[in-house]
């Protein structure tokens, strides 16, 4: 029985090794993957830091493009009522004239202004007596009828068109021949 009783301790004492392994392996294999959750955790802890700063320099960058957007648009528009204002005087000026004639050189020399601000703010005006009509540029509103060899041209201008660089303000509106 004493055999019987080594075996069955050898047996037993095996299980408990055998059992203190398994718990040591389950316990290490825990504590791998607790590391691996911690690594996780902060990993996504950086991620969303990372998201969070970005949308916050996205914002910030909507708002200076939109601050930038509006400071052009009234720097634009500053400059144009400053192109505008010396041509408000020269009108005030003709009005208080009762002279026909100063009046007439008071107009000449506001339309010369005028001309003059159109071409500080880079706009050019189109449509003259004798151009080729263009109908990206005209508008025709009358025709002549001509036998000689001036079909397409100009022959009238109702009123100037306008353009800055490629943009068309406003059409010429002409009479031409056809």
């Amino acid at each position: 029985m004493d055999e019987k009783n080594e075996i069955n301790e050898a047996v037993t004492e095996e299980v408990k090794t055998a059992d203190k392994k398994k718990k040591s392996a389950k316990q290490a294999e825990i504590e791998a993957l607790k590391a691996e959750i911690e690594a996780l955790k902060t990993e996504a802890k950086e991620k969303d830091d990372k998201y969070l700063r970005l949308a916050a320099e996205y914002d910030n960058f909507r708002r200076r493009s939109r601050e930038e957007k509006d400071a052009t648009y009234n720097s634009a528009m500053a400059d144009t009522v400053a192109e505008l204002l010396p041509i408000i005087d020269n009108l005030e000026r003709a009005a208080s004239f009762d002279d026909g004639e100063k009046v007439r050189e008071g107009l000449k020399m506001i339309a010369s202004t005028v001309s003059a601000s159109l071409g500080n703010l880079g706009v050019e005006a189109f449509g003259e007596a004798g151009d080729k009509f263009d109908p990206n540029l005209h508008n025709a509103v009358l025709h002549d009828e001509d036998d000689t060899d001036r079909e397409g041209e100009i022959t009238d201008v109702f009123q100037k068109g306008y353009k800055k660089g490629s943009k068309i303000i406003r059409f010429a509106m002409v009479k031409t021949v056809n």
